[in-house]
This record gives C-alpha cells, structure tokens and sequence, in this order.
C-alpha cells in the first residue's frame, strides 16, 4: 500500500513540473506551428512543386543529421543521474566534434545522396541546410539542461524569435525567386539566433573539457539512442528518397505537401510532448515500475484522444482541405493526405514508446524497435510507390506502421516492464468515437457536396461535435459546464 501511495506522490510532483513544461511547449509550438502554416501558405503560391521536391531531399538528409547529430548528448543529459555542472564540459566537446564531422561527411556526400534521391539539383541545398547542425552541436547540451529543468519557457521564447527570423528571411529570398534556396537559407538564419538565445538562457559555465569516465558514461547511453532516433529519422523521411528516385521531384513535391500537412499535430504536440515524457518517464522510472507503469496508463489515452479528431478531419476531408488551403494545383495531395493522417496516429503512439524506453535506460531496444520496423517499411514503401504513385507510397506505410511497429513497440514495452493490460481499456472509447465521428463527417461532406468551405465547416464541425460526445465522458463534460 506504501508503494502504491509513494507512486502516486512521485507522479503528482512529476506531474506538475512536465503540465508546466508541457504548457509552455504547446504554447510555443501553436505558435510556431501557425507561423509556419501562414509561411507555408505564402510560399506554396509563390514556389512550384518542383521546389518543394528539391526542398524535401536536403529536408530528409537534414532531419538525420539533426537526430544523430550529438551521439546521443542531448537525451542522455535529460536523463543524466547527477549535477550537469560536471558533465557539461565533456557533453559539450563530444556533442560539438560529432556534429562537424558528420557535416564534413554530408558535405563531401551530397552529390550522391540528392542522385540516389533522383534530384541531383538538390545537392548545393543539401549542403547549405545541413549547416544547422554545427550550432545545433554547440548548444544541444544547453538546450537539454532547459528541458531537464522543464523551463520550456526561455526554449519556446528562442525558438519563437528564431522562427520570425526564418519567416523573414524565407519569404525575401521567395519573392526574390531563390527557389527552394528559400527555405534553407531561412532555416540556417533560425538555428543560429535561436542557438545564441539558448547559449545564453542555459545558466551554464561556459567550459570545455573531456573527462574519461563521464564520456564513457554519456555515449554507453547515447549512441545507442542516438542510433535509435537516427533510425526513426530515416524512416520518417524515407518515403522522400523512394518517391523521388521513382517518381521525380515533381511528385515528390505534392507528396512533401501532404506529409507537411500530417506533421501538423506531431509538430504541434509531438515535440512538447517529448520535451516532457523523456525526464518525466525517467524519474518515474527511477522510483517503481508502479508508478512508470501507472504514469503510461494516464498518458497514452489522454494523447490518442487529442490526436485522433484531427486526423478524422485530415482524412475524410483531405480535398477540400487542400483545396481551401493551397489550391487546385495541389490537389494530387489529397490522396496521399488520407493515408497519411492515419499514419501520423501511429506516429504519435510510437514516439510515446521510444520515449519510455529511452527515458528507462533502454535504448538498445529503440534501435530493434525501429529497425524491424525498417525491415518492413522499406519493400512496403518501393512496392506501393510502385504500383499506385505517392497515394501508394502513403498506403505503405500504414501497414507497416499497423502490422509491425506498433506489435514490435507493444513487445519492447512489455519486456521492459510497462504493464500494457490496462492500458488497452482506455483507448477503446476514442478509437469507436473516432470511428462514429468518421462515418458522420462523412455523411455531412456527401450532402453539402462541391462547396470547400461549407464541406470544412460544416462537416469538420459535425465530425467533432460527435466525437468530443462520445470520446469525453459525460461526467468530465458537466464538471466543465459547472460554474
């Protein structure tokens, strides 16, 4: 009965420092997201899809290099057991050396990376893009301490300032017609004002140094997860390379349009998330497996219920949403958007399982995880492209994402402990609400018919209406209606 009251105590305490860093992460992330979406707005009519396509390469070689970028430093100081005064030194050398030499490699490698991505026009802007990651190496120790601490506070603001200088820049270079230059050159002036911001707000000693026997205690834990994010990076951007080396940059641009579309709720949420579940998992982790196990009870149905609305709208109303948005020259979008919403669900849940793993020392298991799921996505990934173009491409993945990620996620989780039995209960009513909410959305599109803005108001309305009635119980509702 002690451990059961001592968890509880150790969740409540957790719980209040990840709702405050959880906050201010959705905060900075709504705003960011919404600056990106008009970004994204502007930019789509002043481009051509081509230009996104070559975009999506440097994109998808970025995303990799951010991932491994620090061999792990960044999350082995979320979840480093001691003062960070003494690690600092030596995370920031390891984090700083890993970051230029892998940018020496991409530079040296970006020919053959936008060739075997079928856009070898994207090699100078795979090289500009992938500068981020030097001020990234520098600062990533920094920008852990603050998530550590849970101050996503002083993170939101740098970013926040970052990204207007993004905007700035990006749309200038656009009208300007720098092509997919735009984006790079945007994003490259973001890093390093947000890099400068976060030097700063750290409050740590600016040292350097190598002690031995912490650099063998930070890469025991962070290559293992540095090899396990690198994996979910590759395979959250592989659909850009089979696309493109099939299909051509063209299509790639319609596909990168779509999957932009499906990162809104992963971008929103999924990083303010993670910015909290890894320390918070940890220090759950720390205390019982009660209490890590109750704490994934609490959470995973609380994220399949705000994620999955979204992705009801995304899917059965993903024409007139694209159309509303970008226009009719983006419509092939459509079909892959459909997919796609489905896959991002999947996304969300295996992102909240890498974190638990990672957040309990587990990371070898992230790396199996992820590369079963490699296994699986790659031939799915060629053989759909092939058959159906980029809507085959989308079907790829979800399933594999359905039939092997997520049974593989299921399998590592138990074997690290986390009780999943009555998990499984509390994700039964929003997934039949999602489903309701789905059929009656779709009801309502058929019968406004041909009318964008009516289909996106009246039938996304009417899909969320009855989803929020049946996913939120009624007692939650009238204790919210109470005065």
């Amino acid at each position: 009965m002690d451990r059961v009251e001592d968890a509880e105590q150790r969740i409540g305490s957790v719980g209040k420092l990840a709702g405050r860093g959880l906050r201010w992460g959705l905060l900075g992330n709504l705003a960011t997201k919404a600056g990106s979406f008009v970004m994204g707005l502007i930019l789509a009519r002043l481009l051509a899809p081509g230009d996104f396509g070559v975009y999506a390469v440097a994109l998808a070689a970025t995303a990799f290099v951010m991932s491994v970028k620090d061999l792990g430093i960044m999350v082995a100081t979320m979840q480093w057991r001691g003062r960070l005064e003494e690690m600092a030194p030596t995370a920031t050398v390891l984090s700083f050396l890993s970051a230029m030499g892998l940018y020496a490699v991409f530079w040296a490698g970006a020919p053959a990376f936008a060739a075997m991505a079928g856009t070898p026009q994207a090699a100078p802007v795979v090289r500009l893009l992938t500068a981020v990651i030097i001020v990234e190496g520098f600062t990533a120790v920094r920008s852990a301490t603050l998530i550590r601490r849970f101050e996503q506070d002083k993170l939101t603001l740098a970013i926040g300032i970052g990204f207007a200088v993004n905007a700035v820049v990006a749309i200038v270079l656009a009208v300007n017609g720098a092509g997919p230059f735009s984006f790079a050159f945007g994003q490259v002036a973001q890093s390093v004002v947000t890099g400068v911001i976060v030097f700063f707000a750290a409050r740590l000693p600016v040292r350097l140094g190598l002690d031995r026997a912490v650099a063998v205690k930070l890469l025991k834990f962070g290559l293992p997860s540095a090899a396990g994010i690198g994996l979910e990076s590759v395979l959250l951007n592989a659909g850009y390379i089979v696309v493109g080396d099939v299909l051509g940059h063209v299509h790639l641009g319609f596909y990168l349009l779509a999957f932009n579309v499906s990162s809104w709720v992963p971008g929103l949420i999924g990083q303010a998330v993670r910015n909290v579940t890894i320390p918070g998992f940890s220090r759950l982790a720390e205390h019982t497996s009660e209490a890590l196990s109750e704490g994934v009870r609490r959470s995973a149905p609380l994220l399949l219920t705000a994620i999955l609305p979204v992705a009801v709208v995304m899917s059965v109303l993903a024409h007139p949403l694209v159309e509303f948005l970008y226009g009719d020259k983006w419509d092939q979008s459509a079909g892959v958007l459909r997919w796609l919403a489905v896959v991002m669900v999947i996304r969300m849940l295996l992102s909240l399982a890498l974190d638990i793993l990672s957040a309990q020392g587990d990371t070898r298991a992230t790396v199996w995880m992820n590369l079963a799921y490699g296994v699986a996505l790659v031939p799915a990934l060629i053989v759909g492209t092939n058959l159906q173009g980029i809507r085959g491409a989308a079907l790829g993945q979800v399933v594999a994402s359905l039939f092997v990620a997520l049974p593989v996620a299921a399998y590592f989780l138990h074997r690290a402990g986390v009780r999943l039995a009555p998990v499984a209960p509390t994700l039964v009513r929003p997934l039949l609400a999602a489903l309701v909410a789905a059929g009656a959305t779709a009801l309502v599109d058929r019968a406004v018919g041909g009318h964008v803005l009516l289909e996106l108001l009246l039938a996304g309305g009417a899909g969320l209406i009855v989803y929020v009635l049946l996913a939120v119980p009624l007692r939650q509702l009238r204790r919210k209606e109470a005065p």
